[in-house]
């Protein structure tokens, strides 16, 4: 035991030392801050920046439950004026068929809200996300005319709030909006069209809001590489004014107004080449011998069916308008033009059918009704007599030639009764009166060129290109 008492004591000692020297060190450090803070007070007069304070919660800070922020800023006095500014980010899509457009933008709003105010010794700002729009009052803009929109909220909601010691208030918010535009297609494809997007209060009448552009034509700006694949954008410009309700009264209105041009190049190859080639491809059938008919039809009806193809996939992708397009115009044209070559072609097949008709019922009435006689007379001038082309002269001429039977060649080589004359040939004449021939002789000349089947195709290849090119200079012309 006397061994185990000297160690025990000795521990003893020693844990009192420790817990004596932790005392003390306390008590040091609690005496230095308390004099640091003496001595600071005694140097800062300056008051607490209470936006640098962690331990003040936002709504302590701005107040939000003291006030009633379901009223606009100054309740019952003038209109609060709401600036606004506007950055076009992208312009997605032009529509025909709906008549739309889809854009996509950061909207801004500027106000002053005395309720908001706060005490700064920086005079610095603060920040917040949409989480506190909904506690405080905002500005209830929408988009007139618009059929979709909706406020991005990847990751978060894309909403940012900054509020100023004195009260003013920047409220900006990234939209996408589809809104519809009053296209004019008379001049399609080689339109332009101008669309709008309308801003404006729902609930605030102009006597409690009053909305406008914050630097005038400055409040709108746009990103350069802005670009559409059918459309060259012009212009983009503001404008603002009062728009009236029966039931409601006066609201202010802020446009954004921007005008589109539509490239050419693309329908030029889609549409108009293709139709042209087409026209071209209609007048091959000119230079086929008119006896090819299974040539011909083929090549007039595929022609007429590629053009109905072609008006089809246009009107597909054009709304249902009731006035007639600039495209239109040039292909039902078109159209027109290949369906006459086609019925060229009908025209030619009908008058030499009805030509090879007459002339067959010509034959055999001359046949039937021939007077047998040997003329002494020259081969050629009994050539001419043969084509039809004989006059009643040199039906009187041949008075003086003697009249013989006909008789087949075989049975004068068997008979060899009758010489052979060189200058002598027999030929067929119908005899008939004066009148009648008279009467013939005038058909044929005003029938000429109609039975002639070969000078309705020689004219074909001139009227058809030449009336076809004149259609086309008057037609860009007029439209470009």
């Amino acid at each position: 035991m006397p061994y185990l008492t000297k160690p025990l004591i000795l521990l003893l000692c020693l844990l009192v030392t420790g817990e004596c020297r932790k005392h003390g060190h306390r008590v040091r450090r609690w005496t230095g801050t308390v004099e640091t803070q003496k001595h600071g007070t005694s140097l800062a007069k300056k008051p607490p920046d209470v936006t640098k304070s962690r331990k003040m919660k936002t709504e302590h800070l701005l107040k939000v439950d003291d006030h009633d922020f379901t009223m606009r800023p100054a309740f019952g006095g003038p209109a609060i004026p709401v600036g606004v500014d506007v950055q076009v980010e992208s312009l997605d899509s032009i529509s025909e068929v709906d008549m739309d457009f889809t854009m996509t933008l950061y909207l801004r709003h500027y106000w002053k809200d005395e309720r908001l105010s706060f005490t700064s010794s920086t005079n610095k700002s603060m920040t917040f996300d949409g989480r506190l729009v909904k506690k405080i009052w905002v500005p209830d803009v929408f988009f007139v005319h618009s059929k979709r929109s909706f406020i991005h909220d990847t990751t978060t909601d894309n909403i940012m709030l900054r509020v100023f010691p004195d009260g003013h208030v920047l409220y900006s918010l990234r939209v996408t909006v589809t809104a519809a535009c009053n296209m004019d297609f008379s001049r399609f494809p080689l339109d332009s069209q101008t669309c709008s997007l309308e801003l404006e209060s729902y609930a605030y009448t102009d006597e409690d809001l009053m909305l406008y552009w914050k630097s005038g034509d400055e409040s709108l700006s746009t990103d350069d590489r802005i670009s559409l694949s059918q459309f060259l954008i012009q212009k983009f410009h503001t404008t603002s004014r009062l728009a009236f309700y029966s039931s409601t009264g006066w609201y202010n209105r802020l446009y954004i107004n921007f005008t589109l041009r539509r490239h050419i190049f693309f329908f030029l190859l889609q549409t108009y080449f293709p139709a042209t080639l087409m026209v071209m491809l209609s007048w091959v059938s000119f230079w086929i011998d008119r006896r090819a008919v299974p040539a011909r039809v083929s090549l007039g009806i595929t022609t007429v069916l590629t053009m109905s193809t072609i008006i089809t996939g246009v009107n597909a992708s054009m709304p249902r308008v009731s006035y007639i397009k600039a495209v239109d115009i040039y292909l039902w044209v078109s159209f027109v033009f290949v369906f006459l070559s086609v019925l060229e072609y009908a025209a030619v097949n009908y008058l030499s059918t009805v030509q090879d008709r007459r002339e067959r019922k010509m034959r055999e009435r001359a046949r039937s009704q021939s007077l047998p006689c040997t003329c002494g007379m020259s081969q050629t001038r009994t050539m001419t007599m043969l084509d039809g082309t004989y006059s009643e002269a040199d039906t009187n001429s041949l008075a003086g030639y003697t009249e013989e039977p006909m008789v087949p060649e075989e049975e004068q080589e068997e008979m060899h009764e009758v010489p052979e004359k060189p200058e002598h040939m027999v030929v067929h004449l119908s005899v008939s009166s004066e009148s009648t021939t008279t009467k013939k002789k005038k058909s044929l000349r005003a029938l000429n060129i109609i039975q002639n089947t070969h000078a309705i195709d020689k004219y074909s290849r001139m009227i058809f290109p030449g009336s076809y090119i004149f259609f086309n200079l008057i037609y860009w012309s007029v439209y470009c």
